[in-house]
């Protein structure tokens, strides 16, 4: 059995966007108007041998060798006065998107696309020396882990009757819009790279702004129209569905219990080739001041006043050419997952294991 770990991951908007996935401004006014990369823009080109577009780069898969010797990049000014760079050949396809968007009154820019690995290790560096290595590897996406290094990973941001809405709150606050967006990435290339109810195959929770080029539309399609991750496509088999159970709690909200499961499953996906088949909340007897105690004294500093307690039953690998610290082949069932958040924050994930 894998032994207890008291470690405290936080898959929230912050980590998200350290690892390259959010929004990084205030709304500001700005009228609607094609990117284009004139004037403002410059092309870098390193190498012509080429890059694989289909690159699976997440928390289990480093960023290809050679990789960046190989990007060829543009550079840009986006709305709010931002530089961003972006590959090549997925900004030309961006430019064809945001043309057809806007045919449809829909407007939309580039908040963010490839941050270089020195540059996450420049931000690992920083949040270390300021606030310690276990907060920096809470928050930021190891470097060389980052699907922004690819350049292929594009975060979009709406601009709504001339303003720069850019903010994650704000940005979900229009699923209608989102809904018009996605239904035309396909054919342009691109999928929707962290769906909703698969963090535990992706390791993020659903980002609507978070698009990947993938270059061929006709994958792009197949991808789409199965409704499957990027990760099910390059392992060319579908996981199959957990099944879930909230109970009736008199203390947490579905929609909170929901909250703390979505912590949970992000780290699961780093179980290399487990699968997850069910998640359940454990009752509100977990909410105790032992318990809380014990979770407390796993983050000093921080003043947790609730508890949740998940369970779960996944199966292990049934092989691997590498060690693992799971029997293989395995059933492991109620494995549980202790999350605690204070009076006005999110679920932490503070451990897990038996």
């Amino acid at each position: 059995m894998k032994p207890k770990l008291a470690i405290a991951i936080l898959c929230v908007a912050v980590c998200a966007m350290l690892a390259g996935c959010g929004g990084n401004a205030t709304s500001t006014s700005s009228s609607p108007q094609s990117t284009q990369p004139s004037s403002t823009a410059s092309s870098t080109t390193q190498q012509s041998q080429g890059i694989d577009y289909l690159a699976l780069v997440n928390k289990l898969n480093a960023l290809p060798d050679g990789w960046e010797d190989a990007l060829e990049t543009v550079h840009f000014t986006n709305t709010v006065g931002d530089d961003v760079e972006v590959e090549k050949k997925a900004y030309d396809a961006y430019l064809e998107l945001k043309a057809d968007l806007e045919k449809e009154d829909v407007h939309v820019d580039l908040d963010s696309a490839r941050r270089s690995v020195a540059e996450q290790e420049r931000i690992m560096a920083d949040f270390t020396e300021k606030y310690g290595a276990d907060y920096a590897k809470k928050t930021v996406a190891t470097p060389g882990y980052s699907e922004h290094h690819t350049g292929l990973a594009l975060d979009l941001y709406l601009i709504v009757d001339g303003q720069d809405v850019t903010e994650n709150e704000d940005m979900v606050q229009y699923p209608e819009i989102w809904q018009k967006i996605h239904a035309k990435l396909a054919e342009h290339g691109f999928i929707l790279r962290y769906l909703e109810g698969d963090e535990h195959i992706t390791g993020y929770g659903y980002e609507p702004w978070h698009i990947r080029y993938v270059d061929d539309p006709a994958i792009a399609k197949e991808i789409t129209e199965q409704g499957i991750t990027f990760e099910e496509y390059k392992a060319g088999k579908v996981a199959p569905e957990v099944s879930y159970d909230f109970g009736n709690s008199s203390l947490y909200t579905r929609e909170e219990l929901e909250e703390a499961a979505v912590q949970a499953k992000c780290e699961f996906a780093t179980f290399a080739g487990c699968e997850l088949h069910s998640l359940r909340y454990a009752g509100d007897a977990c909410n105790t001041p032992e318990n809380l105690a014990w979770l407390n004294s796993l983050d000093e500093g921080k003043n947790y006043t609730q508890v949740c307690e998940l369970v779960s039953d996944f199966h292990s690998p049934t092989s691997s050419t590498e060690p693992t610290a799971w029997n293989l082949d395995t059933e492991y069932t109620d494995y549980q997952w202790w999350l605690a958040r204070t009076s006005d924050g999110g679920w932490q994930l503070l451990s897990y294991g038996y």
